[in-house]
């Protein structure tokens, strides 16, 4: 007999949603000069778009952010409720909404991006409300992204009690507000540039970060390395699997936020980290095919780019 009482596990986001803009050059980036291209504008964030790909994935998602009172902070709301995603964000009405504008090439790849995000400064007051607070309790998963300040990640690492709580870098300037929080940390999303910064060393190092980063008391993380292998680790294992070229590549932007989403949201089946990370990295395979920021795919898509994923293979 079916529990009545029992529910989908809830996973919360707490971070950026915010307008997107992306600016895509028709030619050969000339610098310093006038460029044609399109641009594109959406509604995007880092945890916004990781959890729009978590409820494409069965999960129940709710999401804690911050908005202006602006048509920006209007549209926002808009998408969070078509994605079915529950929002539990503020609202500032003095305030303009938070907004990333990318520049890429012609073929998909990042040439610069502007982050004007200054509203994301009052989540540290934000998260000691107790509204934040509550739902922080009633989530069975978090997921956190590096937009947030120092101080409200520490406010969060300190509310989430022993909850699986898990974050995105975003940047090699924005992943070292996570360090004072890393034994906090079930699983960091992060490259091998954001992954160097978070250990202090050059952004080239080869430096294997796995050791030092366990040292630091980090508990789990995926660490993505451009075209080359993904490293995964938790405490009980380390593995590796190579991921399989896109047919063909749309847009850069977003495939990172689409394998945190879909990993996490496999976390919450309750599938182990390896597993897990490769069904995050179908998805991020899928986003770099995609024009859209978070890509549209179905039951049979999915399992089609699943099955170009090769199985982990363990590290010794």
């Amino acid at each position: 007999m079916t529990n009545s009482t029992s529910r989908d596990p809830l996973l919360l986001g707490i971070g950026g949603a915010h307008i997107d803009r992306r600016g895509q050059v028709s030619g050969i980036y000339v610098p310093g000069a006038s460029n044609p291209g399109k641009m594109r504008e959406d509604v995007g964030g880092v945890v916004f778009n990781a959890l729009r790909t978590a409820r494409r994935r069965g999960v129940a998602c709710a999401l804690i952010s911050l908005r202006g009172g602006d048509a920006g902070g209007e549209r926002v709301a808009r998408e969070i409720a078509e994605a079915g995603i529950e929002d539990r964000s503020a609202v500032f009405l003095d305030r303009v909404t938070a907004s990333y504008t990318a520049l890429i090439d012609r073929d998909g790849d990042l040439i610069a991006g502007f982050a004007d995000m200054g509203l994301y400064d009052l989540f540290p007051r934000q998260l000691r409300r107790s509204a934040c607070r509550e739902a922080i309790a009633g989530a069975d998963a978090i997921l956190c992204d590096a937009n947030l300040p120092a101080a409200a990640l520490q406010v969060l690492a300190e509310t989430a009690a022993d909850k699986p709580l898990h974050a995105i870098g975003i940047s090699p300037a924005k992943v070292v507000r996570l360090a004072g929080m890393l034994e906090r940390v079930d699983c960091l999303f992060m490259n091998r540039k954001e992954a160097n910064a978070l250990l202090g060393q050059e952004a080239d190092s080869s430096a294997d970060p796995v050791a030092p980063l366990r040292a630091r008391g980090l508990r789990g993380a995926v660490i993505t390395d451009g075209a080359g292998a993904v490293t995964i680790f938790d405490a009980e294992s380390r593995t590796a699997i190579v991921p399989p070229a896109p047919r063909h590549i749309a847009d850069v932007t977003g495939a990172g936020d689409a394998l945190a989403g879909a990993t996490v949201a496999a976390l919450t089946r309750g599938l182990p980290l390896a597993d897990a990370a490769r069904e995050g990295l179908a998805a991020a395979m899928l986003a770099l095919e995609s024009p859209l920021a978070v890509p549209a795919f179905d039951t049979n898509a999915f399992a089609q780019a699943l099955a170009l994923v090769p199985m982990p293979v363990r590290v010794a």
